[in-house]
């Protein structure tokens, strides 16, 4: 809510991912700048405790160092004191004093050599030199003046025996140095100065010998009185702190210099040399305290080279930086994203408006041109529907029939655009309404009779004695299933059959099971070998893709199914079974087959096998999809087999529901396709060669209450009528046939003679009372010219209830039978609507006709317009109408009521 101005709407300028971004990498560059001089100045903190630590260590030894080496000194003060005024005459001489020291140099490693000053006044001066038998002399060697007291030396080490007979008072540092020792009693340093031999800076140390041990407190008058000579030692500093430095580590790291700090704007260097000043940036002073209060020295370090910067100061540092911007890129390609997304949301928002509207925009569209088809077709069908209620003979009304479900037809082609459309949008639903499953194969069959028998090819249906005759579902659906397969088998099949199967699942598995044990192959006397004359038992005699589909299989569902009954009979069906009918419908033909290919996307919308397929056979390839759409609405599965150059065969389920006890007979009465029941009782011989074939004819006749009595040849038929060998027991009176059904194959003009002058004889002699008639069934139209003259009548396949009760009527003059239900109900209906005056609005004539002429044969009165305005008009109240029907959609007023 912040992020935008009250009054523009903008976002603010800063709240843009790549301004933030350079802030981020600007805060990331400081804080890691920050953080490396950080780093760098612990770096050089801890530099310079170490250096600071280095230092003081040196300091602290060369202290040490010094301490013990005036501590020698001392010790010879007291042993002069001792041996030579303390003993009379004195133990110590010139030569015992170097000999002492010499061997006793180890413990001072740190003097070049010692040396003993004895202190004499003026007037003792003669004494003293004839004495020591040599002259006084001052530090350049020459005779010493005369003044109040000398200091010559008497006693050397070896090593500075050029002192000897020096007056050490004669030079003017010396002199001063020695007057501050006797009168402290405690040691004096010199200020630096070359040694002589060495030429190494050094120092001499002034200790005082007194003639009596002195306390503490003595004053300085007492101290001069009492003083017997000076005890010095020359200190070679450089020597000093080289040896020091050897010893101890780090000594490559670090300089050491070290001062004479007593004039503090004038130091004296002791050891080392003086840096330059860029190298005194890191530098560390330790005191040094000598014993001399008069004199300061400090010790100054440093290191060699300039600290280098650590690593760690710019590893750290960088790998925070890294990290930083890896977070920052992670953050900057999350708010992209996110701004991606919110975007692509925004366009799928828009492009769903337009696809809702585009979907709405479609739908209207669809409506509207299905609504303009199917005004034309709602004629064409409802003026065949008054066309079949006229006089019309067997040929008229197959026409008209066939007419009537060819225009059904495209209305379902129509519905197949919608529910493509429907599917799409996910709202296609199914219907659960009661429906006879039966008829609705029937009117598929009829849909495609002209074209089986054009292309010569068997077309049948059969449908187990298990499956109820009414079930509960979506009929609709269900018929859009199985024309779809159904025409799709008759348009790739040019010889051979398409044959459409319906049983229950329990008795297709118990089949198939029973089929793999028995190892069923499908053909007589063949297991591997196969050729043009093989003939396989399955409905026309060629090969079908599944081996599984073949007489024995079918023998064995119909054998299965009465066993099936038998385990669930007596009310113990259990209740799921009870309710709900799964059935397994196949559709099984001998066509082209599908490549292999191909087989993979039979089932994609628009795909067909090849470019081809829709030249040469036509169709869009949506049936097959829909088909899959609507058979998983059933609760089902489709699936197929399919063998290129032998055939398809397409398999589905469908769980419907069975109709409740109650409302059984009423539905079925409403439903079931009007069938005659003058036919019961009556015999049938046929005569087929063909098991499977034989049981499809045999299913259509016995819907009919027909009995049937089914033979091989006409042979048999012909044994059985005249009583030879008991065949059939037909010579017995009331078991004699009525109707001979002979298929093609099993006829001849040979056989057309022989057979009539068979049952002429047979007349004759007594063993028929009345002639059956002869009936051929044939698959195409033009084999009727060679049927023969002495044929009672022909039937052209496909085999539907209705068509055989036609043929029948007509052969035997029974003229039109119907139930005593059916024709109560007709002449129930026919008066519903008496009296009733009903309102028809349609802005189509040819429906407007269609509409009056079914109300009126209930026994309504119509009044008919062609517009909403002028049947506002006559609804002005009062008015006289106690219905009205009105078309929804037509110019200047639609149908709605609002």
């Amino acid at each position: 809510m912040g992020l935008k101005t009250g009054a523009g709407g903008e976002k603010r300028w800063w709240w843009n991912r790549n301004v933030i971004m350079v802030l981020w990498v600007m805060l990331s560059v400081g804080f890691c700048i920050g953080l490396h001089c950080h780093m760098r100045t612990e770096s050089m903190r801890k530099a310079e405790e170490t250096l600071t630590s280095m230092c003081e260590e040196r300091a602290r030894m060369l202290q040490e160092q010094f301490a013990v080496s005036v501590n020698h000194v001392h010790a010879l003060a007291i042993l002069v004191s001792t041996f030579h005024y303390q003993k009379s005459p004195p133990a110590l001489d010139q030569e015992t004093f170097a000999d002492y020291t010499a061997s006793t140099a180890f413990e001072r490693p740190l003097l070049n050599g010692v040396a003993y000053a004895q202190r004499v006044v003026h007037a003792e001066r003669q004494l003293f030199e004839n004495q020591q038998g040599w002259m006084i002399k001052t530090m350049k060697r020459d005779p010493s003046p005369v003044q109040d007291e000398y200091a010559p030396v008497i006693y050397s080490q070896e090593t500075v025996s050029y002192i000897e007979a020096l007056d050490m008072m004669s030079g003017e540092e010396d002199r001063e140095n020695i007057l501050r020792a006797r009168a402290t009693g405690k040691a004096v340093l010199t200020r630096p100065f070359r040694l002589l031999e060495s030429n190494h800076l050094g120092v001499v140390l002034t200790f005082p010998v007194y003639l009596l041990d002195l306390p503490d407190d003595a004053t300085a008058e007492e101290r001069v009185r009492a003083t017997a000579g000076y005890l010095g030692g020359a200190f070679d500093v450089e020597s000093l702190v080289e040896n020091l430095l050897r010893q101890l580590a780090g000594n490559q790291e670090i300089m050491v210099n070290v001062y004479d700090v007593t004039n503090a704007s004038e130091p004296l260097i002791m050891y080392g040399t003086n840096p330059p000043d860029d190298h005194m940036l890191l530098s560390h002073v330790s005191m040094l305290d000598f014993g001399d209060p008069f004199r300061k020295h400090q010790m100054k370090c440093r290191y060699r080279e300039k600290p280098p910067v650590s690593l760690s100061s710019i590893t750290t540092p960088s790998g925070i930086f890294v990290i930083c911007m890896l977070v920052g890129y992670i953050g900057y390609a999350a708010w992209s994203h996110y701004d991606n997304v919110k975007e692509d949301f925004r366009k799928m928002e828009e492009l769903k408006k337009q696809a809702e509207a585009a979907d709405v925009a479609k739908s209207q569209f669809l409506a509207t041109v299905s609504h303009e088809i199917r005004t034309p077709m709602n004629g064409v069908l409802g003026m065949l529907d008054m066309l079949l209620d006229t006089n019309l003979n067997l040929t008229q009304k197959d026409y008209a029939q066939t007419a009537q479900v060819c225009g059904r037809a495209l209305i379902s082609l129509i519905n197949e655009v919608l529910d493509r459309a429907k599917i799409e949008a996910g709202k296609l639903e199914i219907e659960s309404v009661p429906f006879d499953l039966r008829s609705i194969l029937d009117d598929v069959i009829s849909l495609f009779s002209a074209k089986s028998r054009e292309k010569g090819i068997e077309l049948a249906v059969y449908v187990s004695e298990r499956v109820p005759s009414i079930l509960m579902g979506d009929p609709g659906r269900f018929r859009q299933i199985i024309t779809n397969l159904v025409g799709n088998s008759v348009k790739f099949t040019e010889r051979g059959h398409v044959f459409i199967q319906v049983h229950l699942v329990e008795h297709v598995k118990m089949a198939m099971n029973a089929t793999a044990e028995t190892g069923l192959n499908g053909h007589v006397n063949e297991v591997n070998k196969k050729s043009a004359t093989t003939v396989f038992n399955t409905l026309s005699g060629l090969e079908v893709a599944d081996s599984r589909n073949t007489c024995e299989s079918f023998k064995l569902l119909l054998s299965h199914g009465a066993s099936l009954s038998c385990t669930f009979g007596g009310g113990s069906v259990p209740e799921s079974i009870a309710d709900k009918v799964t059935l397994m419908v196949s559709v099984e033909d001998t066509g082209i087959g599908i490549p292999v290919h191909a087989q993979d996307r039979v089932f994609t919308p628009f795909m067909q096998a090849d470019s081809s397929t829709s030249r040469n056979y036509g169709g869009t390839g949506i049936g097959l999809s829909i088909s899959k759409c609507l058979v998983e609405l059933m609760g089902g599965k489709i699936n197929f087999i399919s063998q290129p150059h032998v055939g398809s065969t397409f398999m589905f389920t469908a769980v419907l529901q069975k109709c409740g006890k109650s409302a059984g007979v009423d539905t079925k009465r409403s439903l079931s396709e009007v069938l005659p029941t003058c036919f019961r009782g009556m015999r049938v011989s046929l005569v087929d060669r063909r098991a499977v074939r034989a049981a499809v004819t045999k299913y259509h006749l016995q819907r009919l209450g027909i009995i049937i009595e089914d033979v091989s040849t006409v042979n048999e038929v012909l044994c059985a009528l005249s009583g030879q060998n008991d065949c059939l027991n037909s010579s017995q009176p009331g078991k004699q046939p009525s109707i001979l059904l002979i298929e093609k194959d099993s006829w001849d003009p040979k056989v057309d003679v022989h057979i009539q002058n068979q049952l002429l004889e047979y007349k004759e002699a007594g063993l028929i009372q009345v002639v059956p008639k002869v009936v051929l069934l044939l698959t195409i139209e033009s084999d009727k010219t060679r049927a023969g003259s002495h044929v009672d009548a022909i039937i052209v396949k496909p085999l539907r209830a209705s068509t055989i009760v036609t043929c029948f009527q007509q052969m035997l003059g029974m003229g039109k039978c119907q139930n005593k239900d059916t024709l109560n109900g007709s002449t129930s209906l026919r008066g519903l609507l008496d009296g009733k005056n009903i309102l028809v609005v349609d802005d189509n004539k040819v429906n407007l006709r269609v509409a009056a002429a079914a109300l009126k044969k209930y026994g309504a009165k119509v009044v008919c317009v062609e517009s909403g305005k002028s049947a506002l008009s006559l609804l002005q109240p009062p008015h006289k109408f106690d219905a009205c029907f009105m078309d929804v959609q037509m110019p200047e007023m639609d149908g709605y009521v609002y």
